[in-house]
């Protein structure tokens, strides 16, 4: 694997920097310090793989921060949070529409031979690699479950 997403952050951080864009620089160092520390975390180097999903927590995160800060009425936040956001989507790979899951999960579901709901971790593993950061997973899981429960 390559460090293609870390060598693109780190070019968007030096061009960012030159055309003074303070809030894109505090934005990617945020998601670079956050690869940074799993890298510490656990003594390795991260590879896109595991690059795509930090990136796809800290969206979600983002996500779910907006929620609340609408709620509460700080404006402030949500466009700082919605920011931040939109730069994590644009090292995301393109979300896959309904239609492009459900044929995921029908074929990891074939792939595995999975009949039962004992079998759901072996679907959600060859599902993992695929949607990974292309996809809630968490969704996926609960569609994957009603499939292997009836």
């Amino acid at each position: 694997m390559t460090d293609e997403i870390k060598s693109k952050l780190s070019e968007a951080v030096k061009a960012s920097l030159k055309s003074g864009e303070k809030q894109k620089v505090g934005a990617l160092r945020l998601i670079l310090a956050a690869i940074k520390q799993q890298e510490v975390d656990t003594r390795t180097d991260v590879d896109d793989a595991a690059a795509l999903a930090i990136l796809g927590k800290m969206a979600k995160q983002r996500r779910e921060s907006i929620s609340h800060y609408e709620k509460a009425g700080r404006n402030d936040l949500v466009q700082q949070e919605q920011f931040e956001l939109d730069l994590l989507e644009s090292y995301l790979p393109a979300a896959l529409g309904e239609a492009e899951i459900a044929a995921a999960i029908d074929e990891a579901i074939s792939t595995t031979g999975a009949s039962s709901i004992k079998d759901m971790g072996k679907v959600m593993g060859v599902l993992k690699s695929t949607l990974q950061g292309r996809a809630d997973l968490g969704a996926v899981g609960a569609t994957v479950k009603a499939r292997l429960s009836t």
